[in-house]
């Protein structure tokens, strides 16, 4: 079973970066998001794949014909609205947060939204309360979880790299986390991101196959965007990050997607026995 999804989001929508922080920063930089977008269409055009949209709030604000264009033939569902670390948020700001880009989302869309992805996946083990309020805000499945460290965040106890249950203060909620390979110690993640853009075909490939059961791409627009300019002001260690391997990120993807079947979260959750999946207690 391989799921793909997208992170909607603009080319400097960068996490904890000073200069793309705020929504009045976002305001002086380039317009991107539909050229990108149109090659994340084209792409699963040409190879007949499904999948999951997680969009950000201000995206769909800002440019609401793109989420219009979007749920016309791909699954939607919410990546917060103003694309915010979860851990330096209290439970009042996060619950705001993200009902603000639900109820936006389906105002576009005419959809229900049930699915959600935090920002970097940033809800760690302190941040069990999360699960509760996307519960009562609609949530039914969630892809936020990163089942190793991670700069943003991580749950590196999380030890189901499969579809499971996480339950929290009685909630429970279906959670599709990211994927990873252990060699030796170390869980090496490779299905998405910059993670994605640094592993050569060939492993990419392989892993892919030692993953029959489930796996999950994780791919964002600026991914795909060779031509994206460099933010000024960033380390070495970040701009290696968010630019090494852009200039063969677009046909990694696609090669990728004719290689192997892809389909989307709602497909994947009609067909799993959730009676039968692990659960993880927080």
């Amino acid at each position: 079973m391989n799921i793909l999804t997208f992170d909607i989001e603009e080319w400097f929508h960068l996490l904890d970066n000073d200069s793309t922080r705020s929504e009045e920063q976002w305001k002086g930089f380039e317009v991107r998001i539909y050229e990108n977008i149109e090659r994340v269409f084209r792409i699963l055009e040409d190879t007949n794949t499904k999948a999951t949209f997680f969009v950000i709030g201000w995206i769909a604000k800002t440019y609401p014909d793109i989420v219009r264009q979007i749920a016309s033939k791909y699954q939607v569902g919410s990546h917060t609205m103003n694309h915010q670390l979860v851990w330096q948020q209290s439970r009042e700001v996060f619950k705001e947060d993200v009902s603000s880009s639900i109820k936006l989302l389906e105002d576009i869309t005419g959809q229900k939204v049930e699915t959600f992805r935090a920002p970097g996946f940033s809800i760690r083990e302190n941040e069990g309360w999360a699960f509760e309020i996307l519960h009562e805000l609609g949530i039914r499945t969630d892809s936020s979880v990163f089942p190793a460290h991670h700069a943003h965040g991580g749950i590196p106890s999380y030890t189901y790299p499969t579809p499971s249950w996480v339950e929290y203060n009685g909630v429970r909620i279906k959670e599709f986390p990211i994927v990873y390979r252990k060699i030796l110690s170390k869980h090496i993640i490779f299905s998405g991101g910059g993670y994605f853009r640094l592993v050569p075909y060939g492993l990419l490939s392989k892993w892919t196959r030692d993953c029959p059961e489930y796996l999950l791409g994780y791919i964002h627009p600026r991914d795909l965007d060779a031509g994206q300019p460099m933010i000024k002001g960033l380390n070495f260690l970040r701009k290696f990050k968010s630019y090494y391997g852009l200039e063969g990120a677009e046909r990694k993807l696609y090669r990728w997607l004719s290689d192997f079947h892809f389909g989307d979260i709602r497909e994947a959750d009609e067909i799993i026995n959730w009676e039968k999946v692990p659960i993880f207690k927080l």
